[in-house]
């Protein structure tokens, strides 16, 4: 926290570090540090009234005490209030001043929330006063987030010591909140940190209350601003436009064992649209596992090598680039056009002849992992880069790639469907092409919830799969035994697999492997040599082998809802029945429970990513964080949906008409703090 701030809200230094490991680093910071949840010191609850599982105040006199030893140490207070009932006040630790502040004959109040315990309803490590000295509180208490070191009554006077000190004059106009009936922002916020009795615990947690509204809807109007306005630099600057003759394109498709859907024509149509515009393309590419997004993204790359350009292709794993790497080489070698391969595990010979390839403009197709961005590594005329699997990309690495060139076009591809909600809110600065059909012939794959007690029969099942000439994946999470997980490891699994299913050729692939061994245990599997491939996760994604007909997911439980549909996803692509056999291991957690639910009831990509994201939010849904964007604070997309509408149709208005706001908004919800303090 600077000085100045320090200074402000008359904190210590000492205090001022706790608050910064709060993320509490500016006087408005701590204005939007809000109440965890209430407790009610408004009112006495009798003690036989007093509800169990919810914070309550009781006020009794002190009818016995005493020091008990088992379990364990621990200090047992009884009180009683005439009502009719007593309740116990247990205290795990304890010093001398507890005995003596509940003595027999005191009276006392307690807040906390009452429990039913072995000797009757009881209170554990309640807040405790003393009643002849204490006056009713005016407003419920409020209980933030805080740290170790950092007490509620100091965190309270800091709040309101910011609240007096923070100017909390509202950015948008009287007109809009009457339009939208939310109140203004002062209001909001200080009835949120100092609510009045008249209002439930239950009113102020649920979200719905006009003052939570208003701050979710700023929340999300500077988030839909900011999006709008990277869009808008985007599209106010200048690209090279590509726009191809066709003649490889035509060649490729001609080629092609199969025709593109529907939905892969529409796509394709849209970003050859795009590239064809004096801005650079913004574009993210998003299709249920299976639904053919490679060979749109080759057509997009022979699109830009039609118009004189260079296309980089890049993905976040070796496996997943060299299933690009092979299949485009498979594509345009026959079209006469070389494809160069570069990643970090490369020979030193073989690296510097593609990077040569690549800057002398012989190679107009580059496919890599990182090692595609790498300071040596240089472009002849980069026109279009092609990120796969996006997300797992940090936005410095992904401009890195983009830097390569001069206002290149970009494409973003993931095999991750976004929910509605998700690509309204942090990718609106983005055009969005959805693949949403899937091609024909492909069978639907039958999954199958299996407790691992049974894993013989499983074990047959593969037997018997394998023996109809199919192949098969058995997928374990982790390499080397852990003994915090315990889980079942791919080396164990190989070595069991092969004593019980002796006639079955077995290789094994993961992610500690050199990729000239991945790759050969790869090739053996795609060539038929092998029947059975045990992997890690490293096969989440891009192996594509249609004769593969089984999916079994060791400990399918520990995994999430993405990473099991995409490996789900390696099956199912030939004309055969497929099936995944989830393994699961007792006794399951409620969201290991709630995950496995819907993975087994719903195929489609975009369902199973809306539901994960009720599940797990959308902090932890786009990966590490690494999105570039804030997360949301307040506002949740599923419940919030309306507000997020809301702030999508006002925003391209304020930009428009209202710059003035748009500014003061942006810098009190994103930017620098200086402007609005007036220090």
């Amino acid at each position: 926290m600077l000085p100045v701030y320090q200074k402000l809200l008359k904190v210590t230094e000492t205090a001022a570090k706790k608050l910064e490991k709060l993320n509490l680093n500016t006087p408005w910071d701590v204005v939007l540090h809000l109440p965890l949840r209430y407790e009610d010191e408004t009112h006495i609850m009798p003690i036989a009234d007093a509800p169990v599982g919810v914070p309550c105040q009781v006020e009794g006199t002190v009818t016995h005490q005493e020091v008990m030893f088992k379990p364990r140490k621990q200090l047992v207070v009884q009180i009683a209030d005439g009502s009719g009932s007593v309740l116990h006040l247990r205290f795990i630790h304890f010093y001398a001043s507890h005995q003596k502040q509940m003595a027999v004959g005191k009276r006392i109040r307690a807040v906390g929330e009452i429990k039913h315990g072995f000797h009757g309803d009881e209170m554990i490590h309640p807040k405790i006063r003393d009643a002849d000295n204490t006056g009713l509180a005016e407003s419920l208490t409020p209980v933030y987030p805080t740290v170790n070191g950092l007490n509620q009554p100091t965190l309270r006077r800091i709040v309101q010591t910011a609240l007096d000190t923070v100017p909390l004059h509202d950015t948008l106009p009287d007109e809009l909140l009457g339009r939208l009936n939310l109140p203004h922002l002062a209001e909001s916020l200080r009835l949120l940190h100092s609510p009045p009795p008249s209002f439930t615990i239950h009113q102020l947690s649920d979200g719905t209350l006009p003052a939570w509204q208003r701050l979710k809807f700023d929340e999300l109007l500077a988030q839909q601003l900011s999006m709008r306005l990277a869009r808008q630099k985007r599209v106010n600057g200048s690209a090279n436009p590509l726009s191809g003759n066709g003649k490889l394109s035509d060649k490729l498709l001609n080629a092609l064992p199969f025709a593109l859907t529907a939905a892969q024509q529409r796509v394709l149509a849209e970003i050859r649209t795009d590239m064809a515009q004096t801005h650079p393309m913004h574009r993210l590419l998003q299709g249920d596992v299976g639904s053919g997004k490679t060979i749109v993204a080759a057509l997009a790359a022979l699109t830009a090598v039609e118009a004189g350009c260079q296309a980089a292709v890049m993905a976040p794993t070796e496996i997943l680039a060299e299933q690009h790497y092979a299949k485009f080489k498979q594509w345009f070698e026959p079209l006469g056009l070389a494809v160069a391969w570069l990643s970090g595990s490369q020979r030193k010979k073989e690296k510097e002849t593609n990077k040569a390839a690549v800057s002398d403009g012989l190679a107009p197709i580059a496919v890599g992992t990182h090692a595609l961005f790498q300071d040596d590594v240089a472009f002849q005329n980069l026109g279009l880069v092609i990120v796969d699997e996006q997300h797992r990309f940090g936005v410095a690495q992904r401009l890195a790639l983009k830097n390569k060139g001069q206002d290149v076009h970009q494409l973003m591809m993931s095999a991750t469907p976004i929910p509605r909600t998700l690509a309204m809110s942090f990718f609106a600065d983005l055009d969005v092409s959805v693949i949403d059909e899937l091609p024909p012939n492909r069978t639907p794959i039958k999954t199958r919830l299996v407790n691992s007690l049974r894993r013989a029969e499983v074990e047959g099942f593969v037997l018997n799969t394998c023996r109809k000439g199919r192949q098969a994946y058995w997928v374990c999470p982790l390499i080397e035994e852990s003994e915090t997980l315990q889980l079942q490891t791919a080396t164990e699994t190989l070595q069991t697999l092969q004593t019980a299913l002796p006639e079955l050729a077995i290789g094994l692939v993961h992610g500690r492997m050199k990729p000239s061994e991945k790759a050969e245990v790869m090739a053996d599997f795609s060539a038929g040599r092998l029947n059975v491939l045990v992997a890690t996760t490293v096969i989440e994604v891009g192996v594509d082998v249609p004769n593969a007909s089984l999916m079994v997911i060791e400990h399918a439980e520990r995994m999430g809802l993405a990473q099991l549909h995409q490996l789900r996803g390696r099956v199912g692509r030939g004309a055969a029945a497929s099936h995944c056999v989830l393994l699961f291991a007792e006794p399951l957690s409620e969201p290991a429970k709630a995950r496995l639910k819907v993975i087994y009831e719903h195929t489609d990509g975009f369902e199973i990513a809306r539901q994960d994201l009720n599940i797990r939010g959308p902090g932890e849904f786009l990966g590490a964080r690494q999105s570039g964007v804030p997360m949301l604070r307040f506002a949740n997309l599923e419940e919030d949906l309306h507000l997020l509408e809301q702030a999508r149709e006002i925003a391209p208005k304020l930009i428009e008409e209202r710059p003035d706001i748009v500014e003061k908004h942006l810098d009190r919800w994103l930017g620098s703090r200086e402007g609005y303090l007036g220090v």
